[in-house]
């Protein structure tokens, strides 16, 4: 725990040296820069009122502002939410949604550990943590995650078998999150949360492992039908001792089945007959 949290305080240090060494003074702009400055104050100030609309800008809650004078970052980082001040001429700015981003990871050919071949797509969120970061250091960070997103779920399931891929699927995504969260700290990224959607088989082996499960439930289908026809048998075997006890039991045992058969509305009835009573006939 503790060195994660040494991990977590290092990657916010450096994050905040790279922003720091971007984000350049007013003074770096050098002598002609500073007329130039000049020169476009003096031009507002010829031109009010109506240049403030030009020099007023708003952006929204959602959203972030870089502001570049003469190329370079101005000083104070991100600007926003709600009203800031540029200058005519020297300054422009980028306008960040720091809301968070989704998009689906297209369908990969993926060769598992044990040479199968499965098709697997998921889906990432992510959004802007450091605007200046996602500005200055990448010339596309959306494009750039959706790449990497694909690259790293193509070499995280390149490392799994085919029975880890179809039961582990939060210990893949979770693997996937962090080495994508890692790769785009650089450019101010954060990966909130990533999700495998859907893993596809080739056909023949959805028909084999359909077999598998097939065979391998008729197998307990048997095995549970020996067991109660065991049981079965154990149970008959104590009725027949029960009944040996007791000849009055038997008779009674006819009647009941007799009854059963009544009710069956059938045209035929097999009365038995104890054998006791054919003797008699016989010795005559």
């Amino acid at each position: 725990m503790d060195t994660d949290n040494e991990e977590v305080a290092m990657k916010d240090s450096r994050r905040r040296e790279r922003q720091s060494a971007l984000e350049n003074s007013d003074s770096d702009i050098g002598l002609c820069g500073w007329l130039l400055v000049s020169l476009s104050i003096l031009l507002m100030l010829v031109t009010l009122p109506l240049s403030v609309w030009m020099c007023i800008k708003i952006v929204k809650e959602y959203e972030r502002a870089i502001i570049f004078r003469l190329g370079r970052i101005l000083r104070g980082g991100a600007k926003g939410p709600g009203l800031f001040f540029i200058l005519p001429c020297t300054d422009s700015f980028i306008n960040v949604d720091m809301r968070t981003i989704t998009f689906d990871i297209p369908p990969q050919e993926v060769l598992t550990k044990d040479s199968v071949t499965v098709s697997v797509d998921g889906v990432v969120y992510y959004r802007v943590q450091n605007a200046t970061l996602a500005v200055a250091n990448i010339t596309n960070a959306d494009a750039a995650t959706r790449l990497l997103a694909q690259t790293t779920l193509r070499n995280v399931l390149g490392t799994k078998n085919l029975a880890e891929i179809l039961s582990d699927r939060e210990e893949i995504a979770h693997s996937m999150q962090s080495t994508l969260d890692d790769a785009t700290d650089d450019w101010g990224i954060k990966v909130e949360r990533v999700e495998i959607k859907d893993v596809k088989l080739p056909l023949q082996l959805q028909r084999a492992m359909a077999a598998e499960a097939e065979a391998s439930r008729e197998a307990r289908a048997k095995v549970i039908a020996a067991e109660g026809e065991m049981n079965a048998s154990r149970a008959l075997k104590e009725a027949s001792l029960v009944i040996a006890e007791s000849p009055s039991a038997l008779q009674l045992r006819y009647l009941q089945t007799l009854n059963t058969i009544a009710a069956e509305k059938n045209s035929t009835i097999i009365f038995p007959l104890p054998l006791e009573m054919m003797q008699g006939f016989i010795k005559r």
